[in-house]
């Protein structure tokens, strides 16, 4: 018998539906999940909203600080269950989620550390007439009513960056994990709850419809929308929000990468096989656009391609997987129609181009491809390398630029002056030097820019703009 996820609302209600969550696989049930209709939604944004807004309720910043503690030993405690649980719904391999449930058990430490360096600021008082006789500072307050929509891909851990940032600032967060992968997220709710966190400062749920999902987006009691998911969706989210709401948005890209010709390739190698294939490409600042120096783009395709014909594919709650499945049938049969579609309009396909089974599709490397072809335009969020030859690194940067989308982008070289003119001239928030784009701790800044996101993620950014900064101006004679 599976398991029963019943919604996570505060008090009573009756779900509207049943949800199958399935292991991307082999597409063998794994749980049931009870999915919440409108009425249930209006119940969850009002408890939340009154819980703000009687402030005799707000946990203090100490209370916050155990809770959050507390729950990291509890983390800590279940690790392998967690990974092991985030492997079978979500694909990526044991070694990889056990990883994933690392950085989330830290990215709780990083919301505790938040908590005890956080400060406000003194304004400047006293310096001409209008401001004598005062003092001005500012502290911080939470936003309100948080909603957290989340991703698949990393179903713990992209939690914890969206639930644990609110529950640090004091806000009240209802969370929407992804269809595909649940589990995760009512797992971490519970165990915050089992912290200490009173249940109506933490709802899961998930939605019965689309028009349920954004009724529970754009309702005026909605401070805040922390969204990790499509571009498509998250730009007609914001703009249904209600006014004053504010949000934040990662959304995806197609990384680039710029290989010069100096570049040590006894580096680049490794690190481009990890990045591309990881996760099988389901993430979204996977390396995707390979541009290398001619002089040795052939021989860095062969050599990846060798890499990625070497991958272990198969079953990601095994050891010995390095590479899982899509997280659904239909995202194979789009990258394979992707990358036929490529090969039929001139790359050259140097490994993989196979659908492995009905979940599973080979890692691929290209040789320039068209720049007109999807895997050239388009994120491809499958396990797809292309590579590109260029005679003049301007050139090349110019090709990294040409998409709407903005991210993480890196460069290969071992000149200082090719490494600071790509980091002057490629349009990203990041670029990474003799790194992959796939590099992130999670106490950095993470910002999608243009079309891949609004607003800058990583705990310390999140907790700041889950807060207001409130302004004291005192006014005494004894200041003058």
């Amino acid at each position: 018998m599976t398991d029963l996820f019943k919604s996570m609302i505060a008090g009573d209600n009756a779900p509207a539906g049943m949800l199958e969550v399935v292991a991307p696989f082999d597409r063998s049930l794994i749980a049931t999940v009870e999915t919440s209709g409108s009425e249930a939604v209006d119940q969850a944004l009002d408890t939340a909203h009154r819980l703000f807004r009687d402030r005799d309720q707000w946990l203090p910043a100490s209370q916050r600080i155990e809770i959050l503690e507390k729950t990291t030993a509890i983390m800590a405690e279940c690790a392998e269950e967690l990974a092991i649980e985030s492997a079978q719904e979500g694909g990526k391999p044991l070694i990889d989620s056990r990883i994933e449930v690392a950085r989330a058990i830290d990215s709780i430490r990083i919301c505790v550390d938040c908590l005890r360096t956080q400060s406000g600021e003194t304004i400047p008082m006293g310096i001409n007439a209008a401001s004598t006789g005062r003092l001005a500072f500012t502290s911080r307050e939470p936003i309100g009513v948080v909603v957290a929509v989340s991703a698949f891909n990393h179903p713990l851990n992209l939690i914890c960056h969206q639930v644990g940032p609110a529950i640090a600032a004091g806000c009240p967060v209802i969370v929407k994990p992804a269809e595909d992968t649940p589990l995760s997220c009512f797992r971490f709710v519970e165990i915050v709850r089992e912290a200490g966190l009173p249940d109506a400062w933490c709802q899961a749920l998930i939605t019965s419809s689309l028009d349920v999902a954004t009724q529970l987006v754009s309702d005026s009691r909605v401070a805040f929308l922390s969204f990790i998911g499509s571009a498509r969706v998250g730009w007609i989210l914001r703009s249904k929000l209600a006014a004053g709401a504010r949000c934040a948005l990662e959304h995806g890209g197609a990384a680039p990468v710029i290989v010069a010709q100096d570049a040590d390739m006894e580096d680049v190698l490794p690190k481009l096989l990890k990045s591309g294939f990881y996760h099988a490409g389901q993430v979204c600042v996977s390396v995707q656009r390979v541009f290398a120096h001619h002089s040795i783009a052939r021989e860095l395709a062969i050599q990846l391609a060798d890499g990625a014909n070497k991958l272990v594919i198969g079953d990601p709650t095994l050891a010995e997987t390095e590479i899982g499945p899509l997280i659904r049938p239909a995202e194979v049969e789009r990258v394979e129609q992707w990358v036929k579609q490529a090969v039929t309009e001139g790359a050259e396909l140097l490994a993989g181009g196979d659908v492995v089974s009905q979940t599973s599709y080979a890692c691929t490397v290209l040789y320039n491809p068209s720049a007109e072809s999807k895997v050239s335009t388009r994120e491809i969020f499958g396990p797809v390398v292309c590579i590109y030859p260029y005679d003049e690194l301007d050139e090349a940067i110019v090709q990294a630029n040409r998409l709407p989308f903005a991210f993480q982008a890196a460069i290969f070289t071992t000149n200082i002056d090719t490494a600071m003119r790509a980091y002057k001239r490629l349009d990203a928030s990041a670029v990474m030097i003799n790194d992959h784009t796939a590099f992130r701790v999670d106490w950095m800044p993470f910002a999608g820019l243009r079309e891949s996101g609004l607003g800058v993620g990583g705990i310390p950014y999140t907790f700041r703009d889950m807060q207001i900064e409130k302004m004291m101006v005192l006014n005494s004679k004894e200041l003058g």
